[in-house]
């Protein structure tokens, strides 16, 4: 079996980690699934940001663990859950890395959303 290709953020493709400011609110149709003031906000390379929510600020009722599972050189092995809502599973809709790599460290015990299947707003501090 190959090894997996690691590889480290620089010039040519940046990545950094930062908390965001104010508050983050994911929602679900009418359907609150996440609220949290301390989310984290990732931005890779020219891709757009992606907000990072600390998975205790999720309402678990709403998760499902997948089977499902990607790869990213950058960040490392990804897992994956379904959101349940109102009978609905909307299916691997929420990723987490739950042991990065060094260069993200700090986005263990978050998790992202798709935003073709949620909404994710932020709200300044005030």
């Amino acid at each position: 079996m190959s090894e997996k290709q690691v590889l480290v953020p620089d010039e040519g493709h940046p990545i950094t980690v930062t908390p965001t400011p104010g508050r983050v609110v994911v929602t679900l149709g009418e359907r609150m699934v996440a609220d949290t003031t301390s989310a984290l906000t990732l931005q890779e390379a020219s891709y757009p940001a992606v907000q990072y929510v600390p998975l205790a600020d999720v309402d678990a009722a709403l998760l499902r663990r997948t089977e499902h599972a990607t790869y990213c050189p950058y960040k490392g092995d990804a897992g994956y859950y379904s959101l349940v809502v109102d009978g609905t599973t909307h299916d691997n809709a929420v990723w987490t890395y739950e042991r990065p790599y060094d260069a993200v460290a700090e986005i263990a015990g978050h998790v992202a959303f798709y935003p073709n299947v949620v909404d994710v707003r932020t709200y300044p501090s005030a």
